[in-house]
């Protein structure tokens, strides 16, 4: 009788499982991420510096041509980010996992939602940053010649980075070392780089790597990137591009909450 009773005041102290986003859990996990990479400023150069530094070496590799530095220059303007950002998620994501910080976190009153969404708030302002700095680079100190409002430049690279954030955050679940991290980027990322368009239009592609293309979120950062390079105001094609990156973006973190471990394995 006694054991019984035992077991039933246990488990009625057990904290419950949380699996509703909380906005003050969300902020705390957010914090929580900016103030560890406050104290790693390589991961932090990484995020908001390689991305200027890659415009500018494109910018003098086409010194001769301003031309093909404007026609490709505002499609890699959404792409630097969105690859730094993805590298820097997934191994920052895998390092809590590994470490067993994410185990003793999930063992608190915070739930996998929170968690996601926490490290997307916290990377997405890093982002804000990063976008800034390299759109501003690029129209204002290298020249990048722009149609459109620089504000719309800025809005798409900003979706793109955090698109590369959900991105990293979906692939840490499977990845067991920082090692394996780095692989998943030859498979999410260099098939849409080469089928996003920049290389080539994406209507000139083989029938079956044209539709390949069509379901690709890089594929429309470039096209958003594209419409404020030759049209002044904001069209049909550009609004649909954008909605199509961010509920990408927002699918993705949505799978990466379900997908995500306590620990690797």
């Amino acid at each position: 009788m006694s054991t019984t009773t035992s077991t039933s005041t246990s488990t009625t102290m057990a904290p419950a499982p949380t699996s509703a986003l909380n906005a003050s859990r969300t902020t705390a996990t957010a914090a929580r991420v900016l103030r560890q990479l406050r104290h790693d400023p390589r991961t932090i150069a990484l995020m908001i510096l390689i991305p200027c530094v890659m415009l500018f070496l494109l910018r003098y590799v086409f010194d001769g041509s301003q031309r093909t530095f404007d026609n490709i220059g505002a499609s890699l303007l959404g792409i630097f980010p969105l690859i730094t950002m993805f590298l820097v998620t997934s191994i920052a994501t895998l390092r809590e996992r590994t470490s067993g910080t994410l185990e003793r976190l999930l063992a608190m009153p915070l739930g996998k939602a929170d968690l996601i969404a926490g490290y997307a708030l916290a990377f997405g302002a890093l982002a804000i940053v990063q976008s800034a700095l390299a759109t501003g680079l690029a129209v204002w100190a290298l020249g990048l010649d722009v149609t459109g409002s620089a504000w719309l430049l800025l809005l798409v690279a900003l979706l793109d980075a955090l698109l590369g954030t959900a991105l990293g955050l979906f692939v840490s679940a499977f990845a067991s070392s920082e090692f394996q991290a780095v692989q998943f980027m030859p498979a999410v990322i260099f098939p849409q780089l080469l089928l996003c368009g920049l290389f080539t239009p994406r209507p000139n592609m083989h029938p079956v790597l044209e539709g390949i293309s069509n379901v690709l979120p890089m594929s429309y950062a470039v096209d958003g990137m594209n419409e404020v390079l030759k049209h002044t105001d904001v069209t049909a094609d550009f609004i649909r591009d954008v909605l199509i990156v961010a509920a990408c973006a927002l699918l993705v973190l949505t799978l990466g909450a379900a997908t995500l471990r306590r620990r690797t394995a």
